[in-house]
C-alpha cells in the first residue's frame, strides 16, 4: 500500500488566541500490491509543538473500512486540532489480507504547520 497526506490550515476553524490550531488532512491510499485488502485499523502519532506528543487509535478511517483490490484506490479528509502552530503526524494502518492474514503499513510523517500570519496573531 502506499499512503500520501496532503495538509493545509483552517483559519476558518482555528483561534490561535485560544492555542487552537485546526489542520485538514487528505489521505490517498494506494494498493500498489497484488493482493485485495481491507483497511481495518489505524494507529496515529501526532506531535504537537506545545501539547506534546499523543496516540490515537481506532477502526478503519473516517467510519469506513474500505477494500482495495490491486490497483485500487481510497481517499479520505479528516482533521487534527493541536495546540501549537506546528507539528507532525505519522503512524500505520492494520490492513487484512483475503486469507486472513494481517499486515501493517506505514502512514509517513507528514508536517503541520500554520503559517506566519496565524503566529504573528497571537504574538500581536
Amino acid at each position: 500500500m502506499k499512503v500520501t497526506v496532503d495538509t493545509h490550515y483552517a483559519v476558518e476553524h482555528s483561534d490561535p488566541a485560544a492555542w487552537r490550531y485546526v489542520f485538514v488532512y487528505h489521505v490517498h491510499i494506494q494498493n500498489v500490491g497484488d493482493e485485495t485488502a481491507q483497511l481495518f485499523w489505524r494507529h496515529w502519532r501526532i506531535h504537537d509543538l506545545v501539547a506534546g506528543d499523543h496516540e490515537v487509535e481506532g477502526e478503519g478511517v473516517v467510519g469506513e473500512s474500505p477494500t482495495l483490490g490491486p490497483g485500487g484506490e481510497h481517499t479520505y479528509q479528516s482533521f487534527c486540532v493541536l495546540r501549537g502552530p506546528s507539528g507532525h503526524m505519522e503512524g500505520y494502518y492494520h490492513y487484512r489480507r483475503q486469507d486472513g492474514s494481517i499486515f501493517k503499513g506505514p502512514i509517513p510523517r507528514f508536517q503541520l504547520q500554520a503559517p506566519p500570519e496565524a503566529i504573528g496573531a497571537l504574538l500581536a
